[in-house]
């Protein structure tokens, strides 16, 4: 089993397999100054062992490659009793590395990967260990709730432990200065979104007497990923996030309920009536946010924040007012739910031979949890990087904290001010108001049913099926295509294999089910 599921992935596609990590620093180790007092959940000072575990682990490169030995990295070895030995990779030359490394179980002792087919496939395949039965012994890792751990397993069992990431990322940041000057309410119905949208692009919001602001932009990846404008509306209209399955585990697509129908028909309008732009195809992502930034569109939902957008508009339009909301329908909230983690850090048994040496890796990542290591790794070290006022920290150095203590924050576990941490970043009404929505929807999050499941039909043609699909949304959008086109290309779908990957979902649901 083994050596086959080396030889499938090592030829697997591993394109999303992504990480992020920069920066560096060679200051001397310390986090003496950093918080110490007891809480709930937080772990005693450890235990130091006899000699320090030898730790290998893999991430990719982006910016600098951080200084061997650097102030923090110090800190790090010297509290969890390592001699720490990262291994950067260039993003660009990443996936092809990680395809080589996990075919020829040359692999560290840990190895951070992304949730996907060729890595669920290598989790059934015993290539790495499992970790499930071990998380008890562990305080802080026991402590994290359950969802963020279910969204990684395969077959019911967990290989990994995530980089923990909030659910519900998505909140809606708008113009309150121009919803207020409208005298308009937040909107909950499609037909609401409409007639604000409309409000925005006829009505002249700036007062420049040119018809040039939107109520919404949308880029060419509008509809794909955990970020899908049509799945936001959607889901907020009471539909499903990406998959609906019934109580026999048959699955249908969310493309094939009324709830997302109906928000393609609400951007077909919009688009009819030049109230979204035109190039929205084609256009990136970077090309709108200059458009946001220069004050001509009312409304965004984001995964971002609100202040860091103000903060921009402002350079242009210093009067602008912006303000967060969470994603409403007209039965309450309503939020997608996000895979919530940032990748898996994964423990291979081909580097990490036995139980002692497992425990040892476990502990390892346990103590990241501890208070001293979650102000470590997302503050970085007192009086360098931050410093304590009152019930805030305070960033000294944010050119510092991006290039040295990032690469770590963004690498390695830690769950911010949401577990271990009694003082938050000092910042703005805004900023905090932005947060707590985030944080509360959790309350309001609708999974994915799918996301956990493995078809092989999706692993050999998944981008494929998604692409027919995604032409045919913007051939929808965009009146290529009429209702009647529309049912014509999700017959096409099911026929290209959309139906075996219906039935292998609902084969591997019921199966998982037992």
């Amino acid at each position: 089993m083994k050596k086959q599921a080396a030889l499938l992935v090592g030829t697997a596609m591993l394109a999303s397999t992504v990480l992020s990590a920069c920066g560096g620093s060679d200051e001397p180790a310390s986090v003496a100054g950093s918080p110490t007092a007891a809480s709930p959940g937080a772990s005693s000072q450890p235990v130091k062992e006899e000699k320090p575990f030898d730790l290998t682990i893999t991430v990719n490169q982006v910016g600098e490659v951080p200084a061997k030995g650097n102030a923090l990295e110090q800190a790090l070895a010297k509290y969890t009793n390592t001699n720490l030995s990262f291994q950067w990779i260039p993003t660009s030359a990443y996936d092809e590395k990680i395809n080589v490394m996990i075919a020829s179980n040359e692999l560290p002792k840990l190895l951070k990967v992304n949730y996907v087919p060729t890595i669920i496939n290598a989790m059934r395949s015993d290539v790495f260990w499992e970790i499930g039965p071990y998380l008890k012994d562990y305080k802080n890792l026991a402590a994290q709730p359950q969802a963020y751990y279910d969204n990684i397993k395969a077959d019911g069992k967990l290989y990994g432990i995530p980089i923990f990431r909030d659910m519900g990322r998505a909140v809606v940041h708008y113009r309150k200065d121009w919803m207020d000057a409208a005298g308009l309410k937040l909107p909950k119905t499609l037909d609401d979104w409409y007639a604000i949208f409309k409000a925005m692009g006829d009505g002249d919001p700036d007062k420049n007497g040119k018809k040039d602001t939107y109520g919404y932009l949308l880029d060419k990846a509008y509809n794909q990923g955990t970020g899908s404008t049509l799945t936001r509306f959607a889901v907020a209209q009471g539909g499903p996030n990406k998959w609906k399955v019934d109580d026999k585990g048959n699955f249908t697509p969310e493309f094939m309920t009324d709830e997302f129908f109906n928000t393609m028909k609400l951007f077909k309008r919009l688009y009819q009536e030049n109230l979204i732009n035109q190039d929205f195809a084609v256009v990136e992502a970077s090309t709108n946010d200059k458009a946001y930034e220069s004050g001509r569109v009312a409304f965004r939902i984001s995964g971002g924040n609100a202040q860091s957008m103000l903060t921009n508009l402002i350079k242009v339009v210093p009067t602008a007012q912006m303000d967060a909301a969470p994603l409403e329908g007209p039965n309450g909230i309503r939020v997608p739910a996000e895979s919530g983690n940032a990748g898996i850090l994964t423990i291979p048994k081909s580097s990490v031979k036995n139980e002692a040496e497992l425990k040892r890796v476990l502990s390892f990542l346990d103590k990241l949890l501890d208070k001293e290591m979650v102000y470590l790794l997302n503050k970085g070290i007192e009086g360098k990087h931050y410093k304590i006022d009152g019930n805030f920290t305070v960033s000294l150095d944010k050119d510092a904290d991006a290039k040295e203590v990032k690469p770590y924050r963004d690498t390695l576990i830690q769950r911010g001010d949401n577990y271990n941490m009694d003082k938050v970043t000092k910042d703005t009404d805004l900023f905090l108001k932005n947060k707590k929505i985030v944080t509360e929807n959790d309350k309001f999050i609708v999974n994915n049913p799918a996301l956990t499941l493995v078809s092989t039909i999706y692993t050999e043609r998944g981008k494929e099926l998604e692409q027919m699909i995604t032409d045919a949304e913007t051939k929808f959008i965009m009146g290529k295509i009429d209702e009647a086109g529309w049912k014509a290309e999700i017959d096409k779908w099911k026929k290209a294999g959309g139906d075996k990957l219906m039935e292998e979902y609902k084969a591997d649901y019921l199966k998982t089910k037992k």
